[in-house]
C-alpha cells in the first residue's frame, strides 16, 4: 500500500506553498536513529536548508558512533540529553515538522508530547506498516525499501534535486544501503537502482560510503561479534529458528557501544535453512528485540502481536518490559505456535 500527498494536486500545490517562504523547521526521526533515518534527514536538511529554510535535526535519542562520519552533523541536536531544553525550545517554535522513518508518535519516545501539541504543519514520509493518522502531508509506501528513497522521490515530485549537494546525497545513500542490506533485500526494486544511480551522479563516493559503514570497526566491536558467534548463536533447526541474547553485563565486557550489536541478527539469518533469526539485547529500561525473516514469514505479525513491535514483513523491532530469561522464555514457548508456518516456507 502507499499515499502520496502528490498524488492530489491541491495537497502538493499546498505543500509548496507551504515551502515557497522561509520557515523553522524540525526534522526527527525514531529513536535510536539507524542509517536509514539519520541519513533521510540529513539528506532533507540539505535542501531545505539550501532553499533558504531555517532547519534543524532533532533526533529522540542519540545515534551510533558508526554513524558520526555522515556530513551535515553540525544541524543536529539530539533531544535526550545536555541540549533538552534547546530541543524542545526548537520543537515550539517550528512552524514545519518532517517525521522520518517512523509510523507512530509513540516511537520517538519523550519527543511526542512535544511534537503532539506542536501547531506546527506536519509531513510524514515513512516506509512502515499501519502508520498512525497524525500528519497533514503524508509520502507513505510500506513497499518502498528506504525512507531515504522516497524523500528522494518526493523531492522530484515537489521541490527538485537541484538543491542536492554531494554531502546531502551521500547521506540519502548511506541510508539506501543499510536499509537495503548493500542492495541485497527483496525490497531493492529498479527504481532503488535508479535513485542509487542520481546520488553517485550527485558526487557521491560509493566505495567509501560501503568502507565508512562496515570497513572501521572498533576492535572491541569485532571481538564481541566473534563471542556472539561463538558463544551466544543457538540454532533451532526443528523450528528453522537461530536467536541471540545478550546481558547488559555481556555487553560491558566488550565495551559495547550504540550500535554494536546492529546487523548482528543478520548472521543468524545467513544459517542454511533458517527463516527467522532474533537477538535479544538487555536495556537499562527494557529488552530490545529485532526480528529478521525471509519469504513470507511476518515477523511485523510476529512482533507486533507478541512483543509490543512492528516494523516491515522481514524486518522487524520489539520490546519487552519482563527480564531478559523470561523474554527468551516467552518467544521459545511462542515457537511451537508457528511452526507449521516457519517450516512451510521454501
Amino acid at each position: 500500500m502507499r499515499q502520496y500527498f502528490t498524488d492530489e494536486a491541491n495537497k502538493k500545490q499546498d505543500f509548496l506553498d507551504l515551502l515557497s517562504s522561509k520557515k523553522k523547521v524540525v526534522i526527527t526521526t525514531h529513536l535510536n536513529p539507524d542509517g536509514d533515518a539519520l541519513g533521510s534527514s540529513l539528506g532533507l536538511a540539505d535542501v531545505l536548508i539550501k532553499l533558504g529554510h531555517e532547519v534543524a535535526v532533532v533526533p529522540p535519542t542519540d545515534y551510533p558512533d558508526f554513524l558520526r562520519w555522515m556530513p551535515l552533523q553540525e544541524n543536529i541536536t539530539v533531544f535526550e540529553g545536555n541540549d533538552r531544553e534547546k530541543a524542545t525550545q526548537l520543537i515550539a517554535e517550528a512552524e514545519v515538522i518532517f517525521c522520518l522513518d517512523f509510523s507512530v508518535l509513540n516511537r520517538i519516545k519523550e519527543m511526542e508530547g512535544e511534537v503532539r501539541k506542536s501547531t506546527a504543519v506536519k509531513v510524514l514520509v515513512d516506509h512502515h506498516q499501519q502508520p498512525e493518522d497524525f500528519a497533514d502531508f503524508v509520502f507513505w509506501n510500506e513497499q518502498a525499501a528506504a525512507t531515504c528513497e522516497l524523500i528522494y522521490l518526493m523531492l522530484e515530485q515537489t521541490l527538485g534535486t537541484d538543491a542536492l549537494s554531494a554531502e546531502g546525497a551521500t547521506c540519502l545513500y548511506a541510508g539506501l544501503v543499510t536499509d537495503t542490506g548493500s542492495f541485497r533485500f527483496p525490497a531493492t526494486t529498479p527504481d532503488v537502482h535508479r535513485v542509487a544511480g542520481e546520488l553517485i551522479a550527485k558526487g557521491v563516493k560509493n566505495s567509501l560510503v560501503h568502507r565508512k559503514l562496515f570497513d572501521t570497526n572498533a576492535v572491541d566491536r569485532l571481538r564481541f561479534l566473534g563471542y556472539a558467534l561463538n558463544q551466544k548463536l543457538i540454532h533451532l533447526p526443528e523450528y528453522r529458528v537461530a536467536y541471540f541474547s545478550f546481558t547488559k553485563e555481556e555487553l560491558e565486557q566488550f565495551n559495547s557501544k550504540n550500535g554494536d550489536t546492529e546487523g548482528i541478527v543478520n548472521y543468524g539469518l545467513s544459517i542454511a535453512g533458517v527463516v527467522m533469526s532474533a537477538i535479544f539485547v538487555e536495556r537499562e529500561e527494557l529488552i530490545k528485540i529485532s526480528f529478521r525473516s525471509v519469504d513470507n514469514f511476518s515477523v511485523s505479525n510476529f512482533s507486533r502481536e507478541n512483543f509490543d513491535g512492528g516494523g516491515h514483513h522481514n524486518a522487524a523491532g520489539g520490546r519487552s518490559y519482563q527480564p531478559l530469561d523470561k523474554t527468551v522464555k516467552k518467544f521459545l514457548k511462542l515457537l511451537p505456535s508457528q511452526k507449521a508456518d516457519l517450516l512451510a516456507q521454501p
